[in-house]
């Protein structure tokens, strides 16, 4: 099949703007939610870590579990929606079922206890993120998707996850205890699964797949070389970012110490901790760049904004490691490093969708979030805390560094999909 000439199916007559709006804002609210519950414990992990008595390999493993766990969810619900074309209650249903496992992480009292709890967890949410963004292809206008999968993807997710959380959570665990924390995390996807029911539609499928993809959609998949490329940049930019999220914060208050000096202006102003405003500035950057950046890439093509933002975020661990000056400098490194983030729904949904058929955006989508979760979610964190105790606590920091450059080396083998630039091409 032609590389960026997905079928999709019309959606003019189906679907009008605002109910596109709707289907966008919903699903981003919803992914919010589910990074929220999946953030907490990276964010409340240096109270938990001291308490249960954990060591950087521990905290490793348990992030490393929930990202495998979520890889095989996430490839076995996207196939399982394309079979059945019951996405709307496949959603509803992972959202659900999320928010128990919160709980469950908050009733956590030993290493084995919290590590089951992340597992199912990831069970629970591994399956949210490849059915939106099937939804997005199927019901959007084409011309918009990588907006419209952007700000599904990436806004929630780092205005509620990155942001909101590490602000309120912390606050909230200072306060009232961190299991406390985890029961508060768990209540909003409750209520994002009753919204989803009652306001959004369930999808329709197109009746029948092309020829050439009618014997084994798998093996469809995997020939188209982008779906290929997405697969190896989604390893790599998860395990930049799930190190990051495990590790940062440990790193800020155990070897920076951040958190002991009360005199700064963030601690004055917000109340908070200069380690949880950090990680709270990561959050507001990903969700500018959420629409920014993908939006960008629908204008001047996927290929360079893919290849420019990992090269960028090189800056973040090299700040975090030697910038020992003002913190709000800090906090402006920390900003615009976090670029990287904002290219996760082009190699993620948007790629794999405009270069596969409609019959398959779920497989597809499922694959390049997959392997990004089994490989480098389950074994980024873990060989990150390895390293970081037996050789030094600066090492997933240089982790990180290399993974960053290896991103932007991956990403100049994609092949253009943007309808604006394959257009010109043509």
């Amino acid at each position: 099949m032609a590389t960026g000439s997905v079928a999709a199916p019309a959606v003019g007559a189906r679907n009008s703007s605002g109910y596109q709006i709707l289907l966008v804002v919903l699903l981003s609210l919803n992914f919010g939610i589910v990074f929220f519950d999946r953030n907490a414990l990276n964010f409340l992990m240096p109270f938990v870590k001291p308490e249960l008595g954990l060591s950087d390999t521990q905290v490793g493993l348990v992030a490393s579990a929930l990202s495998l766990t979520w890889s095989f969810a996430a490839f076995g619900m996207g196939r399982l929606s394309d079979s059945l074309g019951k996405r709307k209650l496949l959603l509803i249903v992972s959202t659900l079922a999320f928010s128990a496992c919160s709980f469950l992480t908050g009733i956590a009292a030993s290493f084995v206890m919290l590590l089951l709890a992340r597992m199912l967890m990831g069970i629970a949410e591994g399956g949210v993120m490849p059915i939106s963004h099937a939804m997005v292809a199927s019901e959007v206008n084409p011309a918009r998707r990588g907006l419209a999968q952007g700000v599904a993807q990436n806004f929630g997710s780092n205005l509620l996850g990155s942001f909101v959380a590490p602000v309120l959570l912390v606050s909230f665990a200072y306060a009232f205890g961190w299991r406390h924390a985890f029961f508060l995390a768990g209540i909003p996807g409750v209520v994002s699964a009753m919204l989803i029911w009652m306001l959004l539609k369930e999808p329709v499928m197109p009746k029948e797949a092309p020829k050439e993809a009618q014997d084994g959609s798998l093996a469809h998949v995997l020939k188209q070389r982008n779906i290929v490329v997405c697969m190896i940049l989604s390893v790599l930019g998860v395990s930049y970012l799930v190190i990051c999220w495990a590790f940062m914060p440990l790193w800020l208050t155990e070897v920076r110490h951040l958190d002991q000096d009360t005199t700064n202006w963030v601690t004055a102003t917000f109340g908070t901790s200069a380690p949880a405003w950090l990680m709270g500035t990561l959050g507001i950057s990903a969700t500018i760049g959420s629409f920014a950046i993908p939006a960008l890439s629908d204008r001047i093509g996927r290929r360079p904004v893919m290849i420019a933002a990992p090269f960028i975020a090189v800056i973040l661990p090299l700040g975090a490691l030697y910038y020992g000056g003002s913190l709000m400098v800090l906090g402006a490194i920390f900003f615009v490093g976090w670029v990287i983030n904002g290219i996760f729904p082009l190699f993620m949904a948007t790629v794999p969708s405009e270069s596969v058929d409609a019959h398959h955006a779920a497989t597809a989508l499922g694959l390049a979030m997959g392997s990004g979760e089994v490989i480098g979610g389950a074994f980024g964190p873990t060989i990150a805390g390895f390293a970081s105790d037996h050789l030094g606590r600066a090492s997933p920091l240089w982790i990180m560094v290399g993974l960053a450059i290896a991103t932007g080396i991956a990403a100049t083998f994609l092949r253009e999909t943007a309808p604006s630039q394959v257009g010109k091409q043509a």
